[in-house]
């Protein structure tokens, strides 16, 4: 995983300067990381009391946001299935991919006016976030639904003999139907009981008709017999079978019910490949919708905490805010963050860490 730092620097005479003495004291003399300039437009600043409020709003919303992008992420790879591989390809921000749109960061001026206050711009993220949330629990909502109907009716027809359907598996012809005293059992017999079942199953009730078994179907363990006998028999029929470790199905053949499920199964189906299409690229826009949203949040609450600090609200120069990617220096040097922040203590504004904000949601390219 790559890691992100914002940090604001104080001013120099020039924005250029403060880039130029940052550079130096983090990628150039110590190789520390790799920096990348990070714009923030002149936005309203507002009165220090609702900075002050403002600043624990941000905090809220950014956590609110993450889990947003996170769950968006999450059910774009679980309604990909089997091309999880392709989940990270599916994850862009404006087009591009999530590293490159954080270290070439430009501020949406047309969703997010810098004419506004913080607080409405922080407003509107959170009107966004919110729709997006609640837009995703209603469409997973439908399609988990779907889809948990789908396997339901495909978790019938496959398994044992001893539970799946057996519906795709008999035919109209193995049954005795319309008789009024005889009627058509099914039977699973063990493979290792074959022989024991074609020298006993006539023996099992005084009324089973002599030659009557069949065997329909077969899996790895098991086969499918059929038997007929008269119906007064079939309770002393199914006492004497479990005696003899052979398991009676309760089945009974309806026509027109088989091809009901068949015809379920093939709308679910068919529907299911409907959803998935449009499913998929909702996905994709509001991720890349929700991920904006957060680095916006995170440059409004770097913006805040900058302003908080020194307390000088006409002097904060927004432009010498700058993004640090510090994935190269923690797996070489081993450095922790004491060391770095010791490092860098003379060029942060806060005197606490808490005040970078960290994003480590994007995989390392």
């Amino acid at each position: 995983m790559a890691e992100f730092w914002l940090i604001s620097a104080p001013g120099e005479k020039t924005c250029q300067q403060t880039w130029d003495k940052l550079m130096v004291a983090t990628a150039r003399t110590n190789n520390l990381s790799v920096n990348n300039k990070f714009n923030i437009p002149d936005l309203k600043v507002g009165t220090l009391d609702v900075l002050v409020g403002l600043s624990d709003e941000l905090a809220k919303l950014d956590t609110f946001v993450e889990s947003v992008v996170k769950k968006v992420a999450q059910y774009m790879a679980d309604v990909l299935e089997d091309s999880r591989d392709k989940v990270q390809e599916n994850l862009l921000a404006n087009g591009v991919d999530l590293v490159t749109y954080i270290t070439r960061f430009q501020w949406d001026m047309a969703k997010y006016p810098i004419k506004q206050s913080l607080k409405n711009i922080s407003e509107i993220v959170s009107k966004q976030a919110t729709q997006i949330d609640n837009d995703l629990k209603a469409r997973a909502s439908a399609y988990n639904n779907l889809k948990g109907n789908l396997q339901n009716l495909e978790r019938k027809n496959a398994g044992s003999l001893l539970t799946r359907s057996l519906a795709d598996i008999v035919k109209k012809e193995d049954f005795v139907l319309d008789s009024e005293y005889l009627i058509t059992m099914l039977v699973v017999v063990p493979k290792t009981s074959y022989t024991d079942w074609q020298k006993t199953y006539e023996t099992l009730s005084e009324m089973v008709v002599p030659r009557s078994t069949k065997l329909l179907f077969e899996d790895h363990d098991s086969g499918l017999f059929s038997v007929t006998l008269f119906r007064k028999a079939i309770d002393d029929f199914k006492h004497k079978a479990r005696e003899n470790k052979f398991t009676v199905r309760d089945f009974q053949y309806n026509e027109e019910e088989m091809k009901a499920d068949k015809e379920e199964m093939t709308r679910l189906s068919t529907d299911k490949k409907k959803q998935f299409g449009p499913l998929v690229r909702w996905l994709k826009v509001n991720f890349s919708e929700a991920f904006i949203a957060w680095i916006h949040i995170k440059a409004l609450r770097v913006f805040v905490e900058s302003v908080l600090s020194v307390q000088l609200l006409e002097d904060v120069r927004t432009s010498s805010v700058t993004f640090i990617i510090i994935y190269r220096f923690l797996g070489r040097l081993k450095l922790s963050w004491y060391v770095l922040w010791y490092l860098l203590k003379d060029y942060l504004l806060m005197p606490q860490i808490d005040f970078l904000q960290k994003c480590t949601f994007c995989k390392q390219t």
